[in-house]
């Protein structure tokens, strides 16, 4: 094994360790103390042991344990302050508590959330001192808000889990006043990024939308669609600024200085400087600070004339931020960018050399590099979608080289924006190019049929991927024996999976009932449910994806959407809305909360549909339906847009079809006060199927669903949520009136039909009952 894959073991051992022991604060010390033991111990026997292959593996156990003592240390040290316990009392008692916070991104006007660092935090009598990272939820304002604003809030705290990247949660309850400004060595950055965001908003179509993402990483303006098609083709990458953006920085900087004559111990101060000032104004996140540590460590070496090795430099990087925020090791972003690092320096050279028998070699290098990046991040994408991008290599090799050019010519603009708009305007213009050839790539491979194979999820789905990765590199690199055994054990596993996934298929298409009237589309953790009647079809919200509620309506042979409605714009329920443009006739949408709701709206009516805000009162048809808008009211009052104020709407059977259709009401992502304030405004009695609200949140009401007593409840959520959806209360809620769940998680599309016999059909995708039973 090569000496640099030696050293990255400690660290992966490490990294392991920490992520699973902090989700235990109470062992912690526990396992720090035993590590240290251990690495001690297994210090001294390797300088006691003669035999030198023997006395190297020794040494990396107690490297490893060391690392991990080290590690767990400093979470056993930090665990404490990040949850103190005067907050954590008054997290858990409900109190009231004012905040003197600094914000950590931008706050957009109608922002849902964002982040901050606590300062000072008043409760009651009692004051203290923290530096906690903290979520805010409920704080809006009508001015953008820049990184290192203070801020002073009002509003009650929720703990959260040990392993979580925040330590609460803050609800705000009444307005956010702003105490300072930011600092100085902050707020330039602020004005550019501005700057450089309304520059760009001037610049139309997608590109313009993406432009500041591949410049600087800032991806306000993606709407739902562009994000959903930029992840569905595994070119989401481009806007997490890494080590390819530090690298061109860099470069930049060398190859100046270089023209300048200046000597090298200079330009590499001059690196450094800029290199800062580049993290400052992209924001530090997870795959930037990777990325800059990791570079600075590069500096340093050519500064002291040593060589520099890829995976060493990786693996110092990477327990150099663990020690200082150990619960970066529960970052996905963090994890994938050190996956995809690994994955470019172990395995794309030899996947060039290998392709190269067959390809010039500029395109086996092309090639190389999206798929080792891929081989390595895949086993973690699955667990965040169970869906391996059919498309993802070949949109990488098309979209990557005009990457580059978008990041220089976006960064000049940026700079240049302030200080002479109208060369920054034209510079940014030029940017514009290469940015929209990206959402063009995105967008054309997205909206492809069978842009996404589905895969199991959890960790069972994740072995699998490492296994066939592992079986597939022994197959492209080896020639002896081994390679003939890899090579028939991936057969088998192909072979194997196209079986079942046949097979299934070939169940559904039998079972399959075709007189379905509702179909809960399995579509993640988000929303997609289609009615039908007649022919006619309505779908209610668009779930995350468009290439997953594409497969869904391909499913079911849907080509046409006669009514569409968008009950708010989260993106769990609006992001797949990109797979039915041009395919609407109506659609109903809910009340906007920022310019990226109205741009959707817009691109409804630019494909076609005739799009209507809607509000409390609103009837209509659909074949032998009617439908009725219950909910938000027309002047909203004290309700917000978004989840409070989401279209309610109630089916119901007209005509020779009053006792024959089934009836249904589709409750968005309503909470507990807005369910209460929609009960009191309409007539509410029994319905056949409830499309339960918030995918099952404990945020119900119980007085309502006691109304409906619905016959079916359908929980629209994704499998393995970080939500706990759906939650025991609502099962309970559920239970105690009668009504049946059927949970798309657990078994995939549903399908709810009428019966002859005045039954309800209810046909799941997987034959498997909340309750661990068969349908």
């Amino acid at each position: 094994m090569n000496v640099d894959l030696r050293l990255a073991l400690p660290v992966g051992v490490a990294w392991a360790t920490v992520a699973v022991v902090l989700g235990f604060p109470q062992a912690q010390f526990g396992v720090a103390i035993a590590a240290w033991a251990l690495a001690i111990a297994a210090s001294c026997a390797a300088f006691l042991t003669v035999l030198g292959r023997r006395r190297g593996i020794i040494l990396g156990l107690a490297l490893c344990l060391a690392a991990s003592a080290l590690l767990v240390t400093v979470a056993a040290v930090r665990a404490p302050q990040r949850q103190p316990e005067l907050l954590v009392e008054a997290a858990s008692a409900g109190r009231h508590a004012t905040v003197s916070a600094m914000t950590t991104e931008t706050v957009h006007p109608n922002g849902r959330q964002f982040a901050v660092r606590l300062g000072t935090v008043s409760i009651g009598d009692r004051t203290m001192s923290t530096d906690i990272p903290v979520t805010v939820f409920g704080a809006s304002t009508e001015r953008e808000i820049g990184i290192g604003t203070t801020m002073r809030l009002g509003g009650t705290l929720a703990v959260t889990d040990p392993d979580d990247d925040v330590g609460f949660l803050f609800f705000s309850s009444g307005a956010m006043t702003r105490t300072a400004d930011p600092p100085w060595y902050l707020n330039w950055a602020n004005s550019l990024r501005a700057g450089f965001r309304d520059a760009a908003s001037a610049l139309p179509g997608d590109g313009g939308r993406l432009l500041p993402g591949l410049a600087i990483g800032d991806t306000s303006a993606v709407d739902a669609q562009l994000d959903a098609a930029m992840k569905a083709t595994s070119l989401s990458h481009l806007t997490a600024v890494s080590g390819a953006n530090c690298a061109v920085v860099i470069a930049l900087i060398m190859v100046a200085g270089g023209a300048l004559g200046l000597p090298r111990g200079l330009r590499i101060g001059a690196s450094v400087t800029v290199l800062l000032g580049f993290v400052v104004l992209v924001t530090p996140e997870p795959s930037v600070l990777r990325a800059a540590v990791m570079a600075t460590l590069v500096l340093a070496a050519t500064a002291s004339g040593r060589p520099v090795r890829g995976v060493p430099i990786l693996a110092l990087a990477v327990i150099v931020l663990l020690t200082i925020d150990p619960w970066l090791a529960r970052s996905y972003g963090f994890v994938l960018s050190v996956l995809a690092t690994a994955g470019l320096l172990v395995l794309a050279g030899p996947l060039a050399t290998v392709l190269s028998r067959w390809l010039p070699p500029a395109l086996s290098a092309l090639l190389a590099i999206p798929i080792a990046a891929q081989i390595a991040c895949q086993p973690v994408l699955i667990l965040l979608n169970p869906t391996i991008p059919t498309y993802g290599v070949f949109a990488n090799v098309l979209a990557e080289p005009a990457a580059p050019v978008a990041t220089v010519l976006g960064l000049v603009a940026c700079i240049l924006v302030p200080v002479a708009p109208p060369v920054g305007q034209l510079i940014a213009q030029v940017a514009w190019l290469p940015s929209s050839w990206i959402a063009a790539v995105a967008g054309f491979f997205a909206g492809l049929q069978g842009s996404n194979i589905p895969w199991p999820g959890g960790l069972l789905g994740m072995l699998l991927v490492v296994a066939v990765s592992a079986l597939a590199l022994v197959v492209a690199f080896r020639r002896n024996r081994s390679r003939m055994i890899a090579t028939a054990l991936l057969a088998v596993m192909v072979v194997g999976y196209l079986g079942i996934a046949g097979g299934e298929k070939l169940r559904g298409q039998l079972s399959r009932p075709a007189n379905w009237q509702i179909a809960a589309c399995d579509i993640g953790q988000g929303d997609a449910v289609l009615v039908k009647s007649l022919g006619k079809v309505a779908l209610v919200d668009t779930g995350p994806d468009p290439a997953l509620l594409t497969e869904c309506l391909d499913t079911l042979g849907i080509d046409r959407i006669d009514l569409l409605i968008l009950s708010h714009y989260d993106l769990d329920h609006v992001g797949g809305t990109a797979a039915v443009f041009g395919r609407v006739d109506h659609a109903m949408i809910g009340p906007p909360s920022d310019t990226g709701d109205e741009r959707l709206s817009k691109r409804l009516t630019d494909s076609g549909a005739t799009v209507e805000q809607v509000s409390k009162g609103l009837t209509g048809q659909l074949g032998e339906l009617r439908w009725e808008v219950l909910w938000p009211r027309a002047k909203l009052g004290s309700v917000e847009p978004g989840n409070d104020a989401s279209v309610t709407v109630r089916f119901s059977g007209i005509g020779a079809c009053a006792s024959g259709c089934l009836s249904a009401i589709f409750l968005g992502d309503l909470g507990d006060q807005p369910q209460a304030l929609m009960m009191a405004a309409n007539r509410i009695g029994h319905v056949d199927v409830v499309k339960v609200a918030h995918h099952g949140s404990a945020d119900q009401n119980d007085r309502l669903y006691a109304k409906l007593t619905g016959s079916v409840g359908l929980i629209s959520v994704g499998i393995d949520n970080t939500y706990g959806h759906p939650t025991d209360k609502l099962l309970g809620i559920l239970a105690g009136v009668g009504t049946r769940t059927a949970r798309t998680d657990l078994q995939g599309l549903l399908l709810v039909s009428p019966r002859p016999d005045g039954q309800i059909g209810l046909w799941s995708e997987r034959a498997v009952s909340p309750d661990g039973g068969s349908e």
